[in-house]
Order: structure tokens, then sequence, then C-alpha cells
């Protein structure tokens, strides 16, 4: 893994009265990733206008709900496929450890196929505009992303 730095600038502004001048925070910010990372994690901007469709067009967005009465945490899931283009995105697979919940998900939904890898609506297309959800009860928040798709 390569870190770029990207250093921060000095700034002035002159005026009649005053010579202010600012500094930028004294910190570096770092770009992860060599070539070969860039490439894979970058969006296209100019997709919306093509037919394909891409990992980026499954949003996942997770949130803290009511706790259970036993007081286990509890998250609520929610899956959206965000294609414009009208792409039926099928065989959704999400990174998502050694995912396990206290309450009970419809498999059909959601569920987890081995290590890392958990299935999306029994790998059957997810319409665009559409958005599945969940809730699962864990001690912690599980990190979810999505690992691959099929257009």
């Amino acid at each position: 893994m390569e870190f770029s730095p990207v250093l921060s600038e000095k700034k002035s502004i002159n005026t009649a009265q005053k010579n202010n001048t600012f500094f930028a925070a004294h910190r570096k910010l770092l770009i992860i990733g060599g070539k070969e990372e860039e490439k894979e994690n970058e969006v296209d901007p100019n997709r919306i206008w093509s037919e394909n469709c891409s990992k980026s067009d499954i949003v996942i967005s997770q949130g803290a709900t009511e706790p259970l009465p036993n007081g286990i945490p509890t998250y609520t899931v929610e899956i959206m496929n965000a294609c414009i283009a009208g792409c039926d995105i099928s065989r959704i697979h999400v990174s998502c450890g050694w995912f396990s919940s206290a309450r009970l998900i419809n498999p059909r939904v959601f569920k987890r196929l081995h290590f890392d890898d958990c299935l999306v609506n029994d790998g059957k297309p997810l319409i665009n505009g559409r958005t599945l959800s969940f809730q699962y009860a864990n001690t912690f928040r599980y990190p979810l992303s999505v690992s691959s798709i099929t257009c």
C-alpha cells in the first residue's frame, strides 16, 4: 500500500489597511492505494449514461435501532439498487465477516454463505430503485460492503 502526501498551502491576503497571512492546518492528506487499487476503486463519472452496472450502484446503509428487550443492540440495514439506467442487478454478494444475528433474518433476504460472503435477495435480481431491508441483533455492528454483482 502506498501513501502519497498532499501538502497544504500558505495563502495571504493583502489589503490597503492590513497584511494578513493565513496558514492552512499543518497536516498532510494521504491518498491511500497504488495505481492498481485506484483503478479498482475508481468511479466512472460518465457511467450514468452507460447501460452497464457496477458495484457502486448497490448502496448499503445501516444504523442503530431500538435494542432487544435483553439489551442486545440492533441495527437496520438497507440495501438499495441505485442504478438509474434501469439495470436489474442480481447475485449481490456482500463482504460480511462472520455475520450472525440474535434476531432471525429471512434467509431469502440476507444470508451468510461462508466467511466474508453473504448473499442478498437469494441471488435474485434487485430491480433498480428498490430497497431491501432487515434488522440484525449483535453486540457490535458488522461492516458490510458489496464484493460482487451480476449485471
